[in-house]
């Protein structure tokens, strides 16, 4: 399965932004500190290229300490660039991205040259929460829906210092596969892209390695981590739903329940801190999916040029 989900008002985003960005000092991408890589936007990073970019790992409190370091390590080493670790609900460290963006763009502040800042990331990974944690009131729309935010908004932050914040946005093709299982097991993608199912499967892939001892002391079925770690995904899921109840008239189990049972308790953070990829792992990934969308582009070209050959090798007609 290939998870996509882009919608119509992700098209007025891309048009937004791009009139936008002309006048913007520093550009925060907030990322979710659960799967950093896979959150990090390439047609944001395309639309923005030039400009200082403060990345905002959100939601760290739900994140894997040591992975965390490892990705705000990563995004610090990219020049124009720096990344700090967040929780949007904590007033205090959520002012510390103004001071970040000051640094930024150390010319801009004042009244005569406020600072304009763009904040933008994927759907549902807490911009309007941290927005109204800055502003002190209810400033834009929370939920934990992908897609609340329908349109751009300028908050003064302080006197000199103005955010645009727009919609969620993802981009029209995910090409590796494992971020978009991953931004569907966040909660990233709207629901109808995706089969509840699958994305379980896949996202006990993710966890029965590193986090197997955290599946189970939530669902303690008297296992070893180890223990965890050879089962097949499916037996992981069948002994969700078997100890959640999740099951069927005649006690076969209903993997739809267990899906959503397991989904719900990696959103919420039930499961404990967990990040689903680190950098090496990720570009990885991205690199595996690139090389597959070239040799898809060269199987095609190949196709399109042996269909011309025929086509002039073919006898003419009276």
């Amino acid at each position: 399965m290939s998870v996509q989900w882009f919608p119509g008002h992700m098209h007025a985003t891309k048009k937004a932004i791009l009139e936008r960005i002309k006048e913007i000092d520093v550009v925060i991408e907030m990322l979710d500190a659960r799967l950093p890589g896979s959150s990090a936007n390439p047609m944001l990073a395309q639309l923005t290229a030039g400009k200082p970019t403060l990345k905002v790992l959100n939601k760290q409190d739900l994140a894997d300490p040591a992975r965390t370091a490892l990705w705000l390590a990563h995004y610090n080493a990219q020049p124009d660039t720096r990344a700090i670790g967040l929780h949007a609900g904590t007033v205090a460290p959520a002012r510390a991205l103004i001071a970040a963006c000051h640094e930024l763009a150390p010319h801009r502040g004042g009244m005569v040259k406020p600072m304009r800042v763009l904040i933008g990331g994927i759907p549902n990974v807490g911009k309007s929460t941290l927005i109204n944690t800055l502003v002190g009131k209810r400033a834009t729309k929370t939920g934990d829906e992908a897609g609340i935010t329908k349109q751009e908004q300028r908050i003064a932050l302080a006197d000199d210092f103005y955010l645009y914040d727009t919609p969620g946005m993802l981009w029209p093709k995910i090409v590796v596969p494992e971020s978009g299982y991953h931004l569907a097991a966040s909660g990233a993608v709207g629901r109808n892209a995706y089969d509840e199912e699958e994305v379980a499967l896949e996202l006990l892939k993710a966890l029965k390695g590193p986090y197997g001892a955290q599946l189970e002391a939530r669902y303690k079925w008297g296992w070893t981590a180890e223990a965890v770690a050879r089962c097949k995904e499916d037996e992981l899921l069948t002994a969700v739903g078997r100890k959640r109840g999740a099951l069927l008239p005649g006690g076969r189990l209903n993997a739809q329940k267990a899906a959503e049972i397991l989904l719900t308790d990696f959103r919420t953070g039930a499961l404990g801190p967990i990040t689903l990829e680190t950098p090496e792992e990720h570009t990885r990934w991205l690199q595996a999916a690139l090389q597959h969308e070239a040799d898809l582009a060269a199987e095609r070209k190949a196709r399109q040029a042996a269909r011309r050959g025929g086509s002039r090798a073919a006898p003419g007609t009276a």
